[in-house]
């Protein structure tokens, strides 16, 4: 064990010390969460308090073995009785004993027990304290990257204003534009120029903020930040599962109730006798005053019972015995606050990447609507407030955007370290750290399903096809023509929705065979996984007990070629565990015959 605790980047960025670091051109998250871990006081005192804790146990282990204690004397000793003289003379002598315990109600055994928990439960607090600031770490480099992106958006936004405000200004010196259109621009360019402060301003801060956290200044360029996706479970209720086995802070509140208990189990060694082996050996001269050498040999052992205390013992059992449920209602407590944790941030996960699919054509439709009022502005077909308000709502749709896609990365990054894998996943290593079994933590009391179930929240989610029939007009006379009016399916996509509604089928039937049928040879999984572990993952969750239903609703094909199309449509999945509603985006490619799957997104 060294006296302080170094974590390292697992391969080759171990090798790189820190002053290299700075030297690079970019840092990455992994970098500065090691960074932010290897300097954060915390993370020191919980390591020191940890190995506090393992140097008690050993303490206590000193109880079950003998204890042995050398005196010698060497005095001058004046003697005074009214039946003989008195007298002074010399004595030297020396004593050799040695006390075992052999039996103490088991207090000895229940205080190792105790401490031992004590000190795994430090060992956890010290992996939570990390997974913390390797959270922390997480959001501070995001925060930066997000206000950098954004300070850029407003320094374009505020470009673009001012080259409004000039145009303007040269129609009316010319004297073909109005002055009130003047005042106009030159009102939202102030409003352009104060968002640009504004941002900068968020800039300075969050910089301010990695830099307590990491303990240095933002490098100029630093790493996307990515946050591994295939280590979360594919439902909340899982990732619920892993948790509970996996959160250090649940651990070492589970731990601190054994610890208790222990204690608790310590207290009623008081009703027991204790036996106690002691064996003494003395050499005295001149001893008493009697001339010569004396030895003097004992064996024994020592029965002491407690008869009576003034009642300390009973009390001592009772305040034991309520401290060991504060220990229960604590861990019950953390159980409840990881479970919100971990739901709110896998929420977040799936509710993020659907917006972000509407925030990004929200931002693309914008981006055309801004280009087609520039030019109708140029020939009159467009007043200036209509192009003044489409270029704000562009530099909102783009902040919008930005800021959910560090949102939707950081949702990841706490649901990981929820399950207390966010530091394993990001690479960083723990040499100096001892497993949990190592410390003999053998998952005992692990199992709170019973106090603290593993189940989320079910989202709920706006039916819109039921929201626009109840909103539209009672009454209303279905049009003949609408049926006529709408585009035929090409000819070269003819059947494609037929296999789409035979793959929902598949998937609702469990029919794993028939379901990977329908995927091409040269699909590519989206994310980090290979193909194996993709198949892998979707054999067991297509086929996992209960029943499944995948239903597809708002079905929209479009042809890209005589062998390829496009399929969208919404997915409503539900099972005995788990619901959502999500737009699916499948490529088909037609190969042999035969619609098959190239490609699949959701948002």
């Amino acid at each position: 064990m060294l006296n302080r605790l170094k974590f390292a980047l697992a391969g080759l960025a171990a090798l790189l010390p820190i002053a290299v670091w700075a030297q690079q051109p970019s840092v990455s998250l992994a970098e500065a969460a090691t960074r932010a871990i290897n300097g954060n006081p915390e993370v020191e005192a919980r390591w020191h308090a940890f190995r506090a804790a393992r140097a008690e146990q050993g303490v206590a282990r000193g109880g079950f073995l003998p204890q042995v204690d050398l005196s010698a004397n060497l005095g001058r000793e004046w003697r005074q009785r009214p039946d003989v003289d008195d007298r002074d003379f010399n004595r030297h002598g020396a004593a050799l004993t040695l006390s075992q315990m052999l039996y103490d109600g088991f207090a000895t055994r229940s205080e190792v027990s105790r401490l031992g928990h004590s000190s795994v439960a430090r060992y956890y607090e010290l992996r939570d304290a990390v997974e913390n600031i390797v959270l922390e770490a997480t959001r501070a480099h995001h925060d930066v990257l997000r206000y950098r992106r954004l300070v850029a958006l407003a320094e374009d936004n505020y470009v673009q204003h001012r080259q409004v405000l000039d145009q303007i200004e040269q129609r009316v010196n010319a004297g073909v534009g109005r002055r009130v259109d003047l005042e106009q621009a030159s009102g939202r360019l102030a409003l352009a120029e104060a968002n640009l402060l504004t941002e900068a301003s968020n800039l300075h801060d969050v910089s301010a903020r990695y830099q307590r956290i990491v303990g240095d200044l933002p490098a100029a360029v630093l790493g996307s930040g990515d946050v591994p996706v295939g280590p979360i479970p594919a439902t909340v209720n899982q990732a619920l599962g892993q948790a509970y086995q996996g959160s250090p802070a649940l651990s070492a509140a589970r731990q601190s109730l054994l610890a208790a208990k222990a204690q608790a189990r310590g207290t009623k060694s008081a009703y027991q006798p204790r036996l106690d082996l002691h064996a003494k050996e003395q050499l005295g001269f001149d001893t008493d005053g009697i001339d010569g050498r004396h030895r003097d040999r004992v064996l024994e052992l020592v029965l002491n019972v407690n008869l009576f205390r003034g009642g300390a013992d009973s009390a001592r059992v009772r305040q034991f015995a309520e401290q060991m449920n504060v220990a229960r209602d604590v861990r019950d407590k953390t159980c409840r606050d990881l479970r919100q944790t971990l739901a709110i941030a896998y929420n977040d996960i799936t509710r993020l990447g659907e917006q972000l699919a509407y925030l990004d054509r929200h931002q693309l439709s914008i981006e055309k609507a801004r280009e087609a009022y520039r030019r109708q502005f140029d020939i009159g077909q467009r007043t200036l407030l209509d192009l003044l308000d489409t270029e704000n709502e562009y530099f909102e749709a783009r902040r919008a955007y930005v800021s959910a896609e560090h949102d939707l990365t950081i949702a990841r990054a706490r649901t990981l370290a929820a399950m207390g894998r966010l530091s394993m996943e990001l690479g960083l290593s723990r040499d100096e750290l001892p497993t949990p079994e190592s410390l003999g933590d053998d998952g005992a009391g692990s199992d709170i399903s019973a106090a603290c179930p593993p189940s989320a929240p079910i989202v709920t989610r706006a039916d819109k096809t039921a929201l626009l029939a109840a909103a539209s007009p009672r009454g209303r006379t279905p049009d003949p023509l609408a049926a006529a009016r709408m585009p035929a399916v090409p000819a070269s996509v003819a059947g494609l929705e037929e296999r789409v509604e035979a793959w929902a089928a598949a998937w609702s039937a469990r029919d794993v065979s028939a379901y990977l049928d329908f995927y091409s040879a040269r699909f590519d999984p989206d994310g980090d996984h290979t193909r194996a572990s993709w198949e892998s993952m979707r054999r067991r969750l297509v086929g996992k007990p209960g029943p499944i239903s995948v239903r597809v609703d708002d079905l929209e094909i479009r042809s890209q070629g005589p062998d390829r199309a496009i399929a969208e449509f919404r997915q409503r999945y539900s099972s005995t565990d788990y619901r959502d509603v999500v737009v699916k985006h499948l490529e088909w490619v037609r190969e042999g015959g035969q619609w098959r799957i190239l490609s699949e997104r959701a948002y």
